[in-house]
């Protein structure tokens, strides 16, 4: 790589504030090819920090953090913001075992206001942050800075509302790149693109640059505004849907503009209540292949710089996503009451597919989880048979949703959690590891998991004949690396599989962590252990019988699940044996995610810190066997 000319120099804010405009855009070229060049070995979200460096820059060279609060939406774009707060020489380290996160973090530097990780969090936030400052008497800024896709989320809007009305002095910096993670969708969206295009926008109001004016600072907004030299297209639009809900609305300026940037940054500090201030960025600028394809370099693995292609093993089993995606579109090939539905995730959950073969059958939300899962339930109160694939992390959001609008109706809706259990390096904000235990509490919900990604057909196809609330989870990432049966057939609700007899100890495990107990018992089995190995299949309801039988014959159960044990599967199991009355002949001991946020980094080294990995499941159930426990 070239030498740095100003980048190798930035140590903190203040190094950025010393920079004219001309070296802060030679500084953003040289942070751009930074970007590319970690990135492309530790994978990470590219396209989203090349649209925001200028943006970036521009806040600090405005803006004083940490006594200035800036406040990352999701926070996948704020990479830059770690560069130039004291982490530069940290940044190879980014989303790796013991480095730096993939998401802004109070615990990581004091230039992180909030924490964030998941969607249309930062105005309410901001808000918090603005109410708080005023009841202390305090004086500093607050900016939000959101992309277009985390508008489409509800509590975006929710925010937005309440902050029009208390009025609090609060700056929202609107991101718009037309993108979440894929091509936007919705209302908001189509009202951006005209705030962007619109003629009739094209013109300020007389009355609004005569009020500006009157004011003790207005005389300053303008001069600023006009100094933008074509940069910002309009000012203060009366009819904006911002403007009616109380905020000053400055844009839409060039987000690649350092001096229009600056500009505008400068007047919206000036202004008193909430403002917004639209700016137009391109995601992946700088790349040209994320420019081209920004979705795929959203979230990329590692990726070979000269042709942008990502560095795959191609013997790699093919994923749960892929089955997923190609399992449901065959089903629906057959039967025209399927629907599949999205939040703002086609790609990523394997609905792409889906949405090819059967476009009228598809529909993405936006960023806006607990609508899709609502939406789900009017379709299947109406006759249809939704599908709803969103993250497990996500899925947390409409908890509400499926409690009262699913469940309590008893709808025949099925969840299809992807990335469920640990997903590495986008850490404990994506971690999937909760949804066994907020789900098992739930009445009429009915729990699945497969071991491998052939069983992820038998249960989608299970869970579409099912008549009820269903829920599959499965890993992110590559299968097991099974053959793929070409007819699929139900499973017996709430019946589970045994996979290998003994007579020593019995491993139950469910969906991802039924391998691990295979690969435990071989250990074992070296040993001069017998250790008997069932699949679960259902986290619920539980194969009673079977689970009887074996409390009593074996004496000693050893749970396995890739969630968290509070609440989870291994605790299900000992609900169900202390109300059989059967502990006392039955020891159980349970292997799960402990009570605690657990950090990224690549999974097989978490694995081993939490004790789930193969060698360290095998001493201790020798261990348990023998009464050797510590």
């Amino acid at each position: 790589m070239a030498e740095n000319k100003f980048l190798d120099k930035i140590n903190s804010p203040a190094d950025v504030k010393k920079l004219s405009v001309p070296q802060l855009e030679q500084l953003a070229k040289e942070i751009r090819q930074l970007l590319i060049s970690v990135i492309s070995h530790t994978g990470g979200h590219l396209a989203p920090n090349l649209g925001v460096v200028e943006l970036t820059l521009a806040l600090h060279k405005v803006f004083n953090t940490p006594e200035d609060k800036i406040i990352f939406d999701v926070g996948h774009q704020a990479y830059i913001h770690k560069i130039i707060t004291g982490r530069r020489e940290q940044f190879p380290t980014l989303r790796q075992y013991g480095g730096l996160s993939g998401f802004p973090k109070r615990s990581e530097s004091e230039h992180d206001a909030f924490g964030t990780g998941h969607s249309s969090t930062s105005i309410s936030a901001a808000l918090g942050m603005a109410c708080a400052r005023d009841l202390q008497g305090e004086d500093y800024n607050v900016v939000a800075v959101i992309g277009d896709g985390s508008m489409t989320g509800g509590m975006a809007f929710e925010a937005l509302n309440n902050a029009g009305m208390l009025h609090k002095n609060m700056i929202v910096v609107l991101n718009d790149n037309e993108m979440s993670i894929s091509k936007n969708v919705g209302a908001m969206s189509e009202y951006l693109y005209q705030l962007r295009t619109g003629e009739t926008y094209n013109k300020i109001k007389n009355d609004i640059e005569g009020w500006l004016k009157n004011m003790e600072f207005g005389s300053d907004v303008l001069k600023a505004i006009r100094r933008l030299k074509g940069s910002v297209k309009y000012l203060m639009v009366p009819t904006s849907i911002f403007e009616e809900l109380g905020f000053t609305y400055l844009g839409p300026v060039d987000g690649h503009d350092l001096d229009g940037l600056l500009d505008v940054l400068q007047a919206a500090k000036k202004i008193d209540g909430p403002v917004m201030v639209h700016v137009l960025t391109k995601k992946g600028k700088g790349y040209k292949p994320a420019e081209e394809s920004p979705n795929k370099f959203h979230g990329t693995g590692p990726f070979d710089i000269a042709t942008g292609k990502k560095i795959t093993n191609p013997n790699a089993p093919v994923s749960y996503t892929e089955v997923f995606g190609k399992t449901l579109t065959k089903l629906a090939d057959i039967d025209d009451k399927i629907v599949g539905i999205t939040a703002a995730m086609p790609d990523g959950t394997g609905l792409n597919i889906f949405a090819e073969a059967h476009k009228d059958h598809f529909f993405d939300v936006g960023i806006a989880e607990q609508h899709a899962v609502t939406a789900a339930a009017g379709m299947a109160a109406a006759g249809m048979k939704p599908v709803a694939a969103i993250y497990s992390t996500f899925m947390q959001r409409a908890y509400d949703s499926i409690m009262h609008d699913i469940c309590m109706q008893k709808l025949h809706v099925t969840l299809c959690l992807d990335r469920a259990g640990l997903v590495g390096d986008d850490g404990y904000t994506h971690h999937g590891v909760f949804d066994y235990a907020y789900l098992r509490s739930i009445p009429n919900m009915t729990i699945m998991a497969p071991k491998d990604e052939n069983e992820l057909q038998h249960m989608l196809k299970t869970a579409l004949d099912f008549d009820g609330p269903v829920s599959v989870r499965y890993p992110r990432g590559s299968g097991v690396g099974v053959a793929l049966d070409t007819q699929w057939q139900d499973l017996p609700i709430g019946k589970a599989e045994v996979l290998r007899t003994g007579k020593d100890v019995c491993f139950w495990a469910i969906g991802s962590m039924v391998q691990t107990a295979l690969d435990a018992a071989e250990l074992l089995e070296a040993q001069g252990i017998s250790a008997g190995v069932v699949n679960m299949r259902f986290a619920k309801p539980l194969d009673v019988e079977l689970l009887r039988e074996h409390a009593q014959s074996y004496g000693k159960i050893i749970t396995l699940e890739e969630g968290v044990l509070a609440g989870g599967v291994g605790s299900a199991i000992l609900e169900e044996l202390n109300e059989n009355k059967l502990l006392e002949q039955c020891e159980v001991r349970c292997f799960g995610i402990p009570d605690e946020f657990v950090m990224h980094g690549d999974k097989k080294l978490l694995f081993r810190d939490l004790g789930l990995d193969t060698p360290t499941i095998a001493a201790k159930a020798a261990a348990f066997v023998k009464g050797e426990e510590e």
